[in-house]
């Protein structure tokens, strides 16, 4: 991808503005689109849906018609023998409403739940399918893997929201609604026109609070994903960040973003209150309009007691209705903006269509390719022009070799033949025909591809091999691997074949996953072979053996090389220099070398320094491959955790810890303890705002009593009973707020803390922490974004809430105790019963399909993976086989949302039927006891509004406390980094530093194994000695042990015997800062930060450079003039892991860095790899002016890095096999000699 890059700069400036503008103008798809995708029996489980829907709105408006026959069957009977008939009659309608309830509400959830979850998987299969169809471009402009992730995770449960059991609840509040106002009218419609003067300021409250609150929980959300970035940058990149001591400037960058998301956590605290606040006061105010208004209608309208509480009670419960439905409608809105961008995104055509049928398919292709008079620039720089006028043709069964500098477009031309691209002008023809007439599936099934950072899939080795063939055998994959020379170290993995080669491919060496891929494009037997620089990561003998198969695989192929490299290019049968988008050049190797000015022959003069050519072998290396491979166990534990988190036990693999690592609450309250006097006001507010409850039932009680006395009587009570009702309503106004806001300071100073103590924690852990799966990036920005937010409820909000519950029931049970014992002991015992129902009724409201995102996080892997590595996906055509795999994993979690809306059901209908099952019961009872003279009519309504309002008031807080739960495993989880000690920690500022480093290293007999691969040894006895100033190369196979030295060198590791010792003093008792900050390390994959090139470089000295001191590093890093070239210059940003840049840029700038920190060590591991032959001599040169007077250790295969070295060690079998100078160690004809030898021919052959 040499040159693409510094082309696609500024993704993701590019993609500010629009994002900014779609914020203030959100878009959204009309409600019924939502359903576009439903198919039959979706329509049926809606229609039935519906239908329960609409009976179990319609049960409570029915039930306060029945309560006011109760009622009047108390208060109107004239004897005690009279009331128990009546109100047995009116017992036993409650019973039939209760079993009509049952069946209605269970078909509403269920059907609902159900259809939800079938269409919100159609969506996301879908969504996928046309992502995977997209052309490259897209993914340039507008589009990222997080984003794709993100809404098929987060999006997509919105819409599944939007149009499952939210739709049934809209439909039954609103039934509600309409039931509730037909009965009023019916019963009185005088009163209810007054009462209605009530809803609007309800339903404005209402909406006013769900805006506000979600508004503001939306700020939270984007304050914190800055800090999101944040982690997932400084984990992502760790060993940079260790080896550069950034540790501090990434803390202070994550707590800058903290502060932002703690103010929008008290605005939205805030918010909450005031709306909860001003409900209750239009709520309590309305109760006492009903007692004033509803006295004068019994005195002039000849309305019973009984009329006005129906009125009363229907009118409320359908005003309410409109405000339970706010959840329903914000969920619409959410869903509908949700679905809006992705359903855009499906509706999609892209210009290069791998699903179009149509278009050519020939029996088979001889394989010319021509590129005629082609321009093109790619579409996120539209205006730097890569070819303009480009010629060059490639006759069948040909091998063409593209050379040039780092950026000429070498690799264009590849992104042009696989027609990742379109050019804008001129065509592309194979066979003559050009390449848009082709069916696009069909001639990618003809080009196989193998790049200069080969993808692989977070699968095992087998499976990424059968991305090649449709079907393979093992047989064919096996034959394969051995071609590619990948089946030698595949049968020393102890899964053999079936190892996983983890994210990207980590478990592996940068060699062995390019021989994976080698093996992927041979089984998939193309006629056209694109080699992007495909032996650049394997050390020389592994290069030598996968060229041989190389060549096999050429014969009779038309194989296009992008190439720097010497080996590669010589037996090409035409080579083409490329130049700053032309061919300034053609011809063979013997032919070009004729002409000893021409561009190939400097080409040449540049490498010829080098017989040991370019061999990058990613020495992180077998070695940490090798750690890696230890990993597979980790990967195992890596998706057993993912599967532990689907079943909903929290996430990143937390239930290893919440076993051993039980949090006390009084840790998490000790950490709370700066906010106890705000924790105390917060305290008396809930005890105030619990005590309203038992208070309005008391007042409920004497009303209903107030209605059967003598006119004159009434007259006075209703209007000293109807101010008492609007005081109550103030205190609450004024009261919850308080208690909110009180709890919201104290709560997001908590969530703070926590997330601020455990990023410092993690941060400074050692490297070796991070090898294992469950300390990935992303595992631990879970933890730290939901884990850490989730303490906070085990604190203040637990305590606010316990207390008001408290406060709730004792008020309660004072009151029911106080008017009737007896009836109190019943209600007591089933009592339980309306709190069950309580408790279902909310977690209604909240949702039961809350934890869908959980349940998909497999699924999303093969998305994240897919889309991650969209070329490679396109250029195998395994889109149908991603499709495939990813449907797999929705299976399971498409089955538990089945059955969960099952059981959901089930569990609705029966707290509907207990509830009016205790009402038939308590009001039976109480008419028994009125006929033994053992309680009055007041006192029983006493007893039963004060006992279930206590139910309903502790029930819809209670429904907070299953969220302890997993509050408590989320804290579990975030404690487990904060109090383990790191074993390695550069924040100690204990242990030794020098007053001046000579920089004198030696290894004493060090023994070393990765901790994540204990059964494999890395070095055994290792010694060596590294003089000062001096500059020393290590040499010897991928997987020896070359770049292990640098890890321990810098501390990454401890080695597990011997001693490595800096200026005669062991590295161990030195401060880890200090010891780093002796350091520069410049390695073969420069880690970039999302940032400008200007804060890249200045990293290196911990962000305070002056502009001179960068301009100065990029000169000698040989950076400036390709920085300057850019539209942006040195605030170009440089993209997610460097994107942006080519690999050479990207080097340059990781040099530009190390310069920058002036270190009295370098480490350059392969550090001029990436480079084309020009840049690499400047950089060296460069190199060679940093390395003077510092002491060097270079790990590389290259002669040119190597021939000036003061001592050149090699590594082989965990021990220095031999060591001296360049001269010596040839004549010796010992393992250098071969290794020399080896490259030697591997140049010339």
């Amino acid at each position: 991808m040499a040159v693409d890059i510094n082309l696609n700069g500024d993704a993701d400036n590019n993609r500010d503005p629009r994002s900014k503008a779609e914020e203030k103008n959100v878009k959204t798809v009309p409600l019924y689109k939502l359903f576009a995708f439903a198919d039959r029996l979706d329509r049926l489980l809606m229609f039935v849906g519906t239908v329960g829907a609409i009976g179990n709105g319609a049960s409570t408006p029915l039930m306060t018609l029945i309560f006011g026959d109760t009622v009047n069957a108390f208060g109107g009977s004239q004897s005690t023998h009279q009331i128990v008939h009546e109100v047995s009659k009116a017992s036993l309608k409650f019973v039939y409403l209760a079993i009509g309830t049952f069946f209605a509400s269970l078909l509403q959830l269920t059907c609902w739940m159900i259809t939800g979850e079938r269409q919100a998987a159609r969506i996301r299969g879908l969504y996928l399918q046309t992502i995977l169809r997209q052309d490259v471009s897209f993914f340039d402009q507008e589009t990222n893997t997080g984003e794709v992730v993100g809404r098929m995770s987060g999006d997509t449960v919105l819409i599944q929201d939007a149009m499952g059991e939210k739709v049934g609840q809209f439909i039954q509040f609103a039934s509600t609604f309409v039931g509730g106002f037909v009965i009023a009218f019916v019963k009185g419609w005088l009163l209810t026109f007054v009462m209605l003067s009530t809803i609007p300021p309800v339903v404005f409250a209402g909406a006013i609070t769900s805006l506000v609150i979600s508004k503001a929980s939306s700020m939270g959300q984007a304050a914190y994903s800055i800090a999101a970035s944040v982690v997932e940058q400084t984990i992502g990149s760790i060993r940079t960040v260790a080896s550069f001591t950034g540790e501090k400037q990434a803390i202070a960058k994550y707590n800058q973003s903290l502060i932002k998301t703690y103010k929008a956590g008290v605005q939205e605290a805030i918010a909450s209150g005031l709306g909860f606040g001003t409900l209750y006061f239009v709520f309590t105010s309305s109760y006492g309009l009903a007692v004033w208004f509803g006295a004068k209608m019994i005195i002039e309208k000849g309305y019973t007691g009984g009329d006005v509480l129906t009125v009363l009670f229907a009118i409320l419960t359908g005003s309410m209705s409109l405000g339970q439905a706010s959840p329903s409608m914000s969920a619409f809105s959410a869903g509908q903006a949700a679905a809006y961008k992705m359903f855009e995104t499906i509706k999609r055509k892209p210009e290069i269509d791998p699903y179009d049928t149509t278009g050519l398919q020939l029996d088979d292709i001889r394989g010319d390719i021509e590129l005629r008079d082609v321009c093109f620039s790619y579409p996120t720089r539209p205006h730097e022009l890569i070819f303009n006028g480009f010629s060059l043709t490639m006759p069948s069964g040909t091998t063409t070799a593209l050379v040039g500098e780092s950026g000429s477009g070498k690799s264009t031309v590849v992104s042009l033949i696989e027609r990742f691209y379109d050019p804008q002008a001129g065509e592309v023809l194979i066979d003559g025909i050009n390449l848009k007439e082709f069916q696009l599936k069909w001639i990618r099934q003809k080009v196989g591809l193998v790049s200069q950072e080969p993808v692989l899939f977070t699968c095992s080795i087998k499976d990424n091999i059968a991305y090649g063939k449709d079907g393979a055998t093992v047989e064919e994959i096996r034959a394969a691997a051995e071609l590619a020379n990948a089946f030698k170290f595949i049968d020393k993995l102890p899964q053999g074949l079936d190892t996983m080669v983890g994210e990207h491919g980590t478990q592996l060496s940068g060699g062995q996953k390019q021989r994976v891929a080698i093996a992927r494009a041979i089984l998939k037997d193309p006629r056209i072979l694109l080699l992007d620089e495909a032996t650049s990561a394997l050390d020389a003998e592994s290069e030598k053996i996968v060229q041989e198969a190389l060549d096999r695989i050429m014969k009779d192929r038309t194989t296009v090389i992008v190439a720097h490299r010497l080996s590669t290019v010589r037996n090409a049968d035409s080579i083409a220099v490329i130049h700053r988008g032309k061919v300034v050049e053609r011809g063979s190797h013997a032919e070009l070398t004729n002409d000893p000015n021409g561009a190939y022959s400097q080409l040449i003069r540049l490498q010829e320094v080098k017989g040991l050519e370019k061999n990058s072998a990613n020495d992180r290396d077998k070695v940490e491959s090798i750690v890696h491979y230890g990993k597979q166990s980790s990967q195992k534990s890596y998706t057993r955790s993912i599967s532990q988190r689907s079943s909903g036990a929290g996430s990143s693999g937390r239930i290893s810890f919440s076993a051993s690592h039980e949090v006390p609450v009084h840790r998490l309250a000790y950490l709370n303890k700066p906010e106890i006097p705000v924790l105390l006001l917060g305290t008396i507010a809930a005890v105030i705002n619990g005590l309203l409850f038992p208070i309005m039932a008391y007042l409920i009680s004497k009303m209903i009593s107030i209605f059967y006395k003598p006119f004159h009587e009434l007259r006075k009570d209703s209007k000293r009973w109807a101010l008492l009702y609007v005081g109550l309503g103030v205190i609450s106004f004024i009261v919850s707020p308080c208690r909110f806001y009180f709890f919201g300071v104290a709560g997001g100073k908590l969530i703070k803390r926590i997330r601020k103590m455990c990023f410092e924690k993690a941060i400074h852990m050692e490297v070796s922490w991070f090898d294992e799966a469950e300390h990935s990036s992303g595992a631990i920005g879970a933890r730290l974004s939901s884990d850490a937010a989730a303490a906070r409820a085990l604190v203040g909000d637990a305590l606010g809430l316990l207390v008001q519950n408290i406060a709730t029931a004792v008020g309660g049970l004072a009151i029911a105790f106080e008017a009737c014992w007896e009836l109190a002991f019943l209600m007591l015992a089933l009592a339980p019963l309306l709190t069950l129902n309580g408790y279902v009724q909310f977690k209604f409201l909240k949702g039961f399909s809350a934890d869908a995102k959980k349940l998909y996080e497999e699924a999303s892997q093969v998305a994240n993976d897919a889309v991650g590595s969209i070329r490679t996906v396109a250029s195998f055509c395994a889109e149908k086989k991603v499709m495939e795999l990813y449907q797999q994993k929705c299976e399971g979690p498409i089955q538990t949302g089945i059955r969960r809306g099952i059981i959901s059901g089930i569990s609705y209908g029966i707290s509907f039927f207990l509830l009016y099952a205790v009402y038939a019961c308590c009001f039976y009872v109480g008419a028994k006891l009125i006929d033994d003279g053992k309680a009055t009519m007041t006192e029983v309504f006493r007893v039963f509004f004060a006992l279930s309002m206590a139910a309903m008031g502790i029930s819809q807080s209670g429904s907070l406390v299953p969220d302890s739960s997993g509050s408590k495993s989320a804290a579990a989880s975030v404690f487990a980094i904060i109090d383990r000690k790191s074993q390695i920690d550069p924040s100690d500022e204990s242990g030794l530093t020098l007053e001046e480093v000579k920089g004198e290293i030696e290894f004493n007999h060090v023994s070393f194994r990765y901790p994540t691969r204990p059964d494999i040894e890395i070095f055994r006895d290792l010694c060596l000695i590294i003089r000062s100033g001096k500059t020393v190369a290590l040499v010897g196979e991928s997987g020896s042990g070359k770049s292990t030295v640098i890890s321990l060198l810098q501390r990454f590791y401890d080695p597990d015997s011997g001693q490595i010792t800096l200026d005669g003093k062991e590295i161990q008792s030195m401060q880890v800062k200090w010891l780093r900050q002796q350091m520069g390390l410049v390695s073969q994959e420069p880690a970039l930060f999302n940032d400008t090139i200007r804060a890249n470089i200045a990293y290196g000295k911990r962000g305070d450079a002056t502009e001179a001191e960068i301009i100065a590093a990029a000169e000698l890093a040989n950076a400036h003039n390709f920085i300057s070239s850019l539209q942006k210059g040195y605030d170009t940003m440089v993209g997610e892991r460097g994107i942006q840049l080519s690999g050479g840029q990207k080097q340059r700038v990781a040099n530009a860095r190390a310069k920058e920190k002036n270190p009295r060590i370098l480490l350059l591991e392969e550090a001029t790899s990436a480079l084309d032959a020009e840049s690499e001599k400047v950089v060296q040169d460069a190199l060679d002016r940093v390395m003077v007077d510092r002491t060097t250790i270079i790990v590389a295969h290259r002669l040119s890095t190597i021939k000036g070295a003061d001592l050149i060690a090699v590594v082989k079998n965990g021990v220095i096999a031999e060591k001296g100078k360049h001269e010596a160690l040839l004549n010796k004809g010992g393992d250098y000699a071969s290794l020399v030898a080896l490259h030697a021919t591997a140049s010339t052959s």
